[in-house]
């Protein structure tokens, strides 16, 4: 098939640090062109892939300080998509909803990946308003504050399957923390949780400028103990490491996180994970296997003793049966395919908005 993959651009694909869309854009990309697949993706300039790659700023928009509006930019790389939409089977955006309007004539040759949360009372009526544009979950929880969208099918994240080297007898002796610093992620708890059962924390996080004064008020003053090590923002060639030895990961969110990457990333490393009951934790964690899902920091310091006694091989073995990328392209391609068989390729975009006809749902 010939396939579009339009990623973010606020990042390069794949990220040099932090950033969970595009590093799913990057290892879908990179598995599909494996399996023999004709991919284009259209990204930033600094994006490295062996697919076609369409560049739509010279550089990644986070890391360019002259760029104060990302909105531009993403105007430049849809109108590209639009004049080359006739050469493609399918278009897989990732990019939220910006497309919507310009891609409805043709919404049945599209899909769209929801990476973030959906439960946003203004997405209620952008959904509603636009019926035929069909879109992917990655969790079954993403759904619940939008179940009238035209889902298309549940697609879980995946990782290459020797991304992560398994670490199986860890020498680390500290919890990890890995990904953003913010409210919703409550680092605080995890400072929390690792002060109560006395084990070090290692904090591997980046700072968004929206968090910077939540940093500094709330969580720079917690840092200052011994057992506390911050890290910084870490590459993918760094994680094994900084996972593989630790005794578990602490994920006390706040918030409904969609998936949770970094879970499926430690579980590569097969390190065990704590997480707290919000979003799809229910949903990657196979709870007293992966790790466990708890409701509060007292019952999740009660529960590390067992944490620390699951078997590292078997939450590995876990991820390879769960959360491959090879899974997650198999079941991109089976609803690819339901485009293509059933629509044929894009003739042309047409400047009128011709509503399509929903795809029957299917969960993968």
């Amino acid at each position: 098939m010939k396939i579009a993959q339009i990623g973010p651009l606020i990042e390069s694909v794949p990220p040099r640090y932090y950033g969970g869309t595009e590093r799913i854009v990057s290892y879908l990309t990179e598995e599909l062109v494996a399996q023999g697949h004709d991919v284009t993706l259209f990204a930033s300039g600094d994006s490295i892939t062996s697919a076609n790659l369409i560049p739509c700023c010279h550089e990644a928009l986070r890391l360019n300080p002259s760029v104060r509006d990302p909105i531009p930019y993403y105007m430049i790389m849809l109108d590209r998509v639009r004049r080359m939409a006739s050469s493609f089977d399918v278009l897989h955006f990732h990019i939220d909803q910006f497309h919507f309007p310009l891609f409805r004539s043709i919404a049945r040759h599209t899909l769209t990946t929801l990476h973030g949360r959906q439960d946003l009372p203004d997405l209620q009526q952008l959904y509603r308003a636009f019926p035929d544009m069909g879109v992917v979950s990655i969790s079954d929880s993403q759904r619940e504050p939008i179940p009238f969208a035209n889902f298309l099918g549940t697609v879980y994240h995946g990782l290459p399957e020797n991304l992560h080297r398994p670490t199986f007898s860890q020498r680390g002796g500290y919890f990890a923390f890995l990904g953003r610093i913010s409210p919703e992620k409550r680092l605080d708890r995890a400072i929390e949780i690792a002060h109560a059962v006395g084990f070090p924390l290692k904090i591997a996080a980046k700072v968004d400028a929206v968090d910077v004064e939540y940093f500094e008020s709330k969580i720079k003053p917690l840092l200052k103990s011994s057992d506390i090590e911050f890290v910084g923002e870490i590459a993918d060639a760094d994680k094994s490491e900084f996972l593989g030895e630790a005794a578990a990961l602490l994920f006390p969110i706040n918030w409904p996180e969609p998936f949770g990457l970094v879970m499926i990333e430690a579980m590569a490393c097969g390190t065990p994970v704590l997480a707290f009951r919000r979003g799809a934790a229910s949903e990657v964690i196979d709870d007293g296997v992966t790790g466990f899902v708890v409701d509060d920091t007292e019952s999740a310091i009660a529960t590390i003793p067992r944490l620390l006694s699951l078997d590292r091989r078997r939450i590995r073995e876990t991820f390879e049966k769960r959360f491959t990328v090879a899974r997650m392209a198999k079941s991109y391609g089976s609803l690819y395919a339901r485009a293509c068989t059933s629509f044929g390729r894009v003739s042309k975009v047409r400047s009128e908005d011709a509503a399509a006809p929903a795809i029957e749902n299917v969960v993968n």
